[in-house]
């Protein structure tokens, strides 16, 4: 951990969106693990979950379970959501698109995000967001900006660089954990999966150091209460 950059306080959740039960081997998990070593290593809380190893039910509401579904885990995992400073969500690419694992999980998020904090803000205001991507086809930056463009829309903060990933040739072949790959030496994906990680340590730090963003024109309570600070219709001239 360096001196100068004490992220200790932090906490980290990174949930791996892969289609595969524990314990098969995940692509995905191999290089989200390059990310949370580094976060280790810098003494940040981290906790990792497969999100395919829970029951979670299809929805928005908090537990499905009171409108029709059999079993719902998403408010155990909600919980741990409301603990992280950052929230990392890895998946793989199929046909182009992230996977259905994450797609479910992003809707249970949405579905959380009319709530409020203590200063009346959205929920996840000084939180901070990040994806990794794997894949044997192309699609890294289209999957990265579904994830970002998600989470940022229901109030998570996004740092510069935000999203890491790797892909190999394009069709059949060898994925990132293969060791035909050579995909761990590969430097481009190595740098940017440091970046990421580091550039969500910091903003999340900054945040987290001055009590996340002021609530002057951002709180809904606020608004819902009649406050609309320099808000006005200008007059059509």
């Amino acid at each position: 951990m360096s001196k100068t950059h004490d992220f200790s306080n932090l906490k980290a959740l990174y949930l791996n969106c892969t289609l595969k039960r524990t314990p098969r081997m995940s692509h995905t998990k191999a290089l989200m693990d390059v990310s949370i070593n580094i976060m280790r290593s810098e003494g940040v809380t981290v906790e990792y979950l497969r999100v395919v190893n829970h029951d979670i039910a299809y929805g928005v509401y908090h537990d499905m379970t009171e409108h029709g579904a059999e079993t719902d885990e998403w408010p155990e995992l909600w919980q741990k959501v409301q603990d992280a400073d950052i929230l990392v969500l890895g998946t793989p690419i199929w046909l182009g698109e992230k996977s259905s694992v994450a797609t479910k999980l992003i809707e249970r998020l949405y579905g959380e995000s009319g709530k409020r904090n203590d200063k009346g803000q959205y929920y996840y205001y000084g939180k901070v967001g990040g994806a990794i991507i794997t894949g044997n086809e192309d699609g890294i930056k289209h999957v990265a900006m579904s994830i970002l463009y998600a989470l940022q829309h229901i109030g998570y903060s996004i740092p510069p660089q935000a999203d890491c990933g790797w892909i190999g040739e394009a069709g059949p072949g060898p994925s990132y954990n293969d060791a035909e790959s050579e995909a761990k030496s590969n430097d481009f994906t190595n740098r940017n999966t440091t970046f990421m990680t580091y550039n969500l340590l910091h903003l999340a730090k900054m945040l987290k150091d001055h009590g996340g963003y002021p609530a002057y024109g951002n709180s809904r309570s606020d608004w819902d209460d009649g406050t609309r600070w320099n808000f006005e219709n200008p007059e059509y001239r």
